[in-house]
């Protein structure tokens, strides 16, 4: 049978190449269509391709009776409804390597450019001055790049900055001794890599955790004179402090590609003369555009082959019978990964998903990438997913293990989930309770029974009495209300622990007092 694919937005021939190529499969182009027009056009076809133009919406794909496959020429998917195309079993694709060469080759440039004044020079030179005085920059040669995310780009970036014999030292959560010495630099915490550092790029995704992860306390540990790159997300540097740290010296220069506001609409910083800047043109190169299209064609042809594609951004199809019986337990596996991640605060070596009960005859694979995809998303973010989390964690050198038992254990089913870290072996354990949806009944050797949501936190103490009253007091001075609290001992006077539900997130400062006891050992928050 002809598959047929419609592309419509603008992509070369060269990267629908593999398209041409394929036997029993039918291109139409129309990069023209206005968004009613497409709707009646799309009925009919098999795969739609597109870049950043078509907004595939929700009322799109309820009219588009045959379509199986949606390929997106670029690294995001905003223009796409997820949800909708996963209701409707449409698997969903997209490049994410394929600009990787080409944010590296940017941000390479504007750190060159930074450091000798390039673009200074070159617009003085255009108002007809001679000034070469005044454009003195400085050397890379024995320079330390700190690099804040060590993925893709990140280490893309440190190989050619070692070109340029350059000294690296990296922070990424996932970046071990091990991996450091096989990539030949040195690692340590953020702070380690802006302390060392005479120039900082950064290459996280933007998350909660990493919006304005340059700051003003952040700029204080830098060197004096030190220059800074962000070719990857608007966000991840405070603009207002990098003003005032470049107003004041601090900060000898920047390089920016990306900003918190796009189109840019505040142009304060690009006032100061020491400032270099691009309109986010990381991944703007021919090749990046051609290597895009290549890599969603060659996942058409293999999805109209095989069935298989190798980049997909939602779920896979599940058979229907199975999906029912499973999909209960979803968000539940899910807040379990997340919950034993902020539990740990470290990244995972191993991972052990124990299936107790009915669960045991069922096929689990979905419930596992689910519990990964919650474990994982709180250092790389929104686009891990169930299909791509059991990828990305073999990438990173996670080690995941299922386990079936159908012994019920007291349970109709459970889920317990084990991580080693480089601290020791932390677990969590879950089940449904009719009525009462998802619990968590067990973490580490303690007993609890508690709701996996919303603001926690998890009190390790000595079990001594007036202990729960003075974190009460404590908690209250700070405003912040207990909802509920479970405690579990090891036994009378020995270790215990408290598991609260408080009303607001609990900044560190807000717990400096409860750690400050001296029957606690320690206060972990957890937002679920």
């Amino acid at each position: 049978m002809t598959f047929h694919v419609l592309i419509s937005d603008p992509l070369s021939e060269e990267g629908i190449y593999p398209l041409r190529q394929a036997d029993d499969i039918n291109i139409v182009m129309e990069t023209n269509l206005s968004e009613a027009e497409l709707a009646q056009r799309i009925d009919g076809f098999d795969a739609l391709l597109v870049r950043s133009q078509t907004q595939v919406t929700r009322e799109l794909i309820e009219k588009a009776s045959n379509l199986k496959i949606i390929g997106r020429a670029g690294v995001g998917v905003d223009n796409i409804d997820l949800e909708a195309a996963t209701e409707h079993g449409i698997i969903v694709v997209n490049a994410p390597d394929g600009n990787t060469n080409s944010a590296a080759e940017h941000t390479m440039a504007m750190l060159m450019g930074m450091a000798r004044k390039i673009p200074q020079a070159y617009n003085s030179l255009k108002q007809g001055k001679w000034d070469r005085k005044a454009y003195v920059g400085v050397e890379l040669k024995n320079k330390t790049l700190g690099v804040v995310g060590f993925g893709r780009i990140g280490q893309e970036v440190a190989a050619r900055a070692k070109g340029q014999r350059m000294n690296i030292i990296a922070y990424d959560p996932f970046l071990t001794a091990e991996k450091a010495e096989k990539l030949g630099v040195d690692f340590g915490t953020v702070e380690d890599v802006l302390k060392a550092a005479d120039f900082v790029t950064v290459h996280t995704p933007l998350l909660k955790e990493t919006k304005h992860l340059i700051n003003a306390e952040a700029f204080k540990v830098m060197k004096d004179g030190v220059q800074i790159i962000n070719c990857a997300r608007g966000g991840i540097i405070d603009e207002s402090a990098l003003y005032d740290a470049v107003k004041s010296g601090k900060v000898a220069g920047a390089a920016l590609d990306v900003f918190e506001q796009e189109p840019m609409v505040d142009f304060r910083l690009l006032e100061l003369p020491e400032i270099i800047a691009t309109p986010h043109l990381g991944a703007s190169t021919f090749e990046a555009q051609e290597s895009v299209a290549v890599d969603v064609s060659q996942d058409v042809v293999s999805f109209v082959k095989h069935g298989t594609v190798r980049n997909s951004v939602n779920l896979p199809s599940v058979p229907k019978e199975i999906m029912k019986r499973i999909e209960p337990y979803f968000d539940l596996a899910e807040r379990i990964g997340t919950f034993l991640t902020d539990l740990t605060g470290e990244t995972a070596d191993e991972v052990n998903v124990h299936y107790s009960g009915e669960l045991a005859n069922l096929e689990v694979g979905p419930l596992t990438r689910n519990m990964l995809k919650g474990m994982l998303k709180r250092h790389l973010g929104k686009h891990v997913n169930d299909v791509n989390a059991m990828y990305i964690a073999n990438q990173k050198g996670i080690h995941v293990n299922e386990h079936k038992s159908t012994e019920s254990r007291g349970f109709t089913n459970l889920i317990t989930v084990e991580v080693k870290t480089l601290s020791g072996m932390r677990k969590a354990s879950g089940t449904l309770l009719n009525g009462q949806g998802a619990r968590i009944v067990k973490v580490d050797d303690y007993i609890v029974d508690f709701l996996p949501n919303g603001h926690l936190l998890f009190i390790r103490h000595n079990d001594r009495p007036g202990v729960i009253g003075r974190v009460g007091t404590l908690l209250g001075a700070e405003d912040i209300n207990i909802a509920t609290m479970q405690v579990g001992r090891s036994n009378i006077g020995g270790d215990a622990i408290m598991m609260l539900s408080i009303d607001k997130h609990a900044d560190p400062e807000d717990l400096e007092g409860l750690k400050k006891l001296e029957e606690i050992e320690s206060v972990t928050a957890i937002d679920l």
